[in-house]
């Protein structure tokens, strides 16, 4: 029955149904086959998927993320960070890593962090001779690091369902979030070496220190951002939360007052778009509520449980089974869908093995956003090859790399469970 199940709905995914579609087909057709269940109980396990404290945060990050890239942030994260590494070899390619880490902290999304950095990134750098499959690559694998660094989205959604604290999680990914960004970088490094790129080792003037204080005048706002999220969160003044309320009233006071991008009459359509987004992803994760309730009710939890412990009783063993499997199957489905329907077993399985739920956590989001660039169901990689006008063949040829270094990192937390739980154990989570 379980598995009739998964194939109905990753078969739909597949032929191009929508993730809500699916996800909403299996839990419905899964309900109405069970004699001891009926129909209604679908509706009602979406409403208690929703009726939660946590997820108020969505909407507002949301919001938060829609205000602050229309306040002209992005383009000042992208200006302060050529000024900061523009002056090494690949300064440009470098640039965009560390203005897609600064704008982690402040958009909570991979994809709007991807397509906000390569909006400005990726013209420039087919200006400046760079390979717009590689800059495309490295864009939306970069992105990735929006849903790692906080404040995370993704990671709200995984805590509601996983019952795990956001705050925690927040400050878990702080670690991993900079060492992707460090090997992302590292990884450009080796490509200034290859023959094939000789534009990637033009180097543009030296570092200058006025220059980079005379960008802070101008960028400070947009670093703030982040400061006063984390901060709040770590001093107790609000929960995660109230952080997204705070988000965007900070966002809102920037655009308007300060640096004057944002106008009145923006707002409706900002509003909108974000309402929009907000409605999307709480349809997807209803509807994951009501289908993992099922799997839930049909021991499908107890069943992965099982399943692990004839394979192995080692915790490490464990995480990697865990993720090669969500990996993979992110390579075919969407990988939120992927995300979702592990989140119970994997919480389970956390449980069972004395795995540290912010470890446990991290492996998760670090292997959704890893499926996002995972051809050829990647949506980061399309926002990126529309953008820089190439094919998709050219960028996937480029992305592996880039993945490769991803993974390393998510090995790194895997094998020390200190990089994502280290900060949150520290601050009493």
């Amino acid at each position: 029955m379980i598995w009739l199940l998964f194939a109905l709905m990753f078969g739909t995914m597949m032929i191009g149904v929508p993730i809500l579609l699916s996800i909403a087909l299996v839990g419905y057709v899964g309900i109405a086959v069970v004699p001891d269940l009926v129909l209604p109980m679908f509706a009602q396990k979406m409403f208690v998927q929703l009726d939660s404290f946590t997820l108020l945060a969505l909407p507002y990050f949301i919001l938060a993320g829609a205000l602050m890239s229309a306040s002209g942030m992005s383009q000042q994260l992208v200006d302060f960070s050529r000024v900061l590494v523009g002056h090494l070899r690949a300064g440009l390619a470098h640039a965009s890593i560390v203005a897609s880490m600064i704008f982690a902290g402040v958009s909570g999304s991979s994809t709007a962090d991807a397509s906000a950095i390569a909006s400005i990134v990726i013209p420039t750098m087919k200006k400046e001779g760079y390979n717009a499959g590689f800059a495309a690559a490295l864009i939306a694998t970069s992105g990735t690091i929006g849903a790692i660094i906080p404040p995370s989205m993704i990671m709200v959604v995984y805590g509601s369902i996983a019952q795990v604290s956001i705050g925690g999680l927040f400050l878990g990914g702080i670690i991993p979030g900079v060492l992707v960004g460090l090997f992302l970088m590292a990884t450009v490094k080796v490509y200034t070496y290859l023959p094939d790129y000789p534009e990637l080792r033009v180097i543009h003037g030296k570092f200058n220190l006025r220059a980079v204080l005379r960008s802070l005048r101008e960028v400070w706002t947009a670093l703030m951002g982040p400061v006063i999220i984390i901060g709040g969160i770590l001093s107790g003044i609000f929960t995660a939360t109230e952080a997204g309320a705070i988000a965007c009233l900070y966002a809102l006071i920037i655009g308007l007052v300060v640096s004057r991008k944002l106008k009145w009459r923006d707002l409706p359509g900002i509003l909108v778009e974000a309402a929009v987004m907000t409605t999307m992803v709480s349809g997807v994760i209803a509807v994951a509520g009501a289908s993992g309730w099922l799997l839930g009710y049909l021991e499908f939890n107890e069943g992965v449980v099982k399943f692990t412990l004839s394979l192995s009783q080692d915790k490490t063993t464990i995480l990697l089974i865990l993720a090669v499997v969500m990996i993979v199957l992110g390579t075919f489905v969407d990988s939120l869908a992927v995300l979702l329907v592990f989140a119970p077993a994997a919480i389970q399985l956390s449980r069972t093995y004395g795995i540290d739920p912010f470890q446990m956590g991290l492996v998760m989001v670090m292997c959704n956003q890893i499926g996002s660039v995972s051809p050829p169901t990647a949506p980061l990689l399309f926002i990126t090859t529309s953008i820089a006008q190439t094919t998709y063949a050219e960028v996937n040829r480029h992305v592996w790399w880039f993945m490769l270094a991803e993974t390393l990192v998510m090995l790194m937390v895997i094998y020390v469970p200190g990089l994502a739980s280290w900060i949150p154990h520290y601050f009493g989570f």
